[in-house]
């Protein structure tokens, strides 16, 4: 009896803590300038594979922001499942671009050296546009980003018209993507027919972002 409830006891602790990551906010991510209607703040940063983006050059497409941490496992939901690889593929064939951004500091997890990051890209069959570094978490402040994987999305007028979490399923069970409502999907269809998005926020979740402390 005291082993089982020690096991019971451990299992509701673990469970309490994993959703205390889940929704945990990050002081460090306060300024948050990007809000949903208004103009999405403009950045430049270097992709892993050494390119230079600046978000002005996707004026006049979709543009989707994806907050990413291949070590995190509310990513690795996504990924392992491959639903984020085909969500990226659907749309960027429809000519979204997607934008992966990484704002782990050095040293933390979440960070690989840029050539590294681009093995992980083809190591997890990424089908993003480019994956973004962001090592000092300038635009993930600024953008008010917490969490992997935490969503925006940009419309053809540089205006932000959704922001939050991909999905209604905070967990990092696969099996749990089918019959979720993936926000993400639902927006850009939504918008990539003159509809209304609904919802326009949504509680994100996942792994804090590793920003760079003081």
């Amino acid at each position: 009896m005291i082993q089982r409830a020690f096991h019971t006891t451990w299992a509701t602790l673990a469970l309490a803590l994993l959703t205390a990551v889940a929704f945990a906010p990050t002081a460090a991510a306060q300024t948050d300038q990007a809000e949903v209607g208004a103009s999405a703040p403009g950045f430049t940063l270097t992709a892993a594979d050494g390119d230079t983006h600046s978000l002005s050059e996707f004026q006049g497409k979709y543009v989707v922001l994806e907050w990413l941490n291949f070590e995190c496992p509310f990513v690795g939901k996504h990924y392992g499942s491959g639903h984020m690889q085909e969500l990226q593929k659907t749309y960027t064939e429809k000519d979204v671009v997607w934008l992966s951004i990484v704002s782990s500091a050095p040293g933390k997890q979440g960070y690989y050296p840029p050539e590294e990051m681009v093995a992980q890209k083809d190591k997890h069959d990424g089908n993003m546009t480019a994956i973004l570094m962001d090592p000092d978490g300038t635009v993930g402040k600024t953008y008010g980003a917490t969490v992997t994987p935490h969503m925006y999305i940009i419309n053809p007028d540089g205006k932000l018209v959704y922001r939050g979490g991909i999905d209604d399923k905070p967990t990092t069970d696969e099996a749990d993507i089918k019959g979720a409502t993936n926000y993400v999907e639902n927006a850009l269809n939504a918008v990539m027919n003159g509809e209304e998005v609904s919802p326009k926020q949504a509680q994100p979740y996942g792994c804090s972002i590793k920003y760079a402390t003081k």
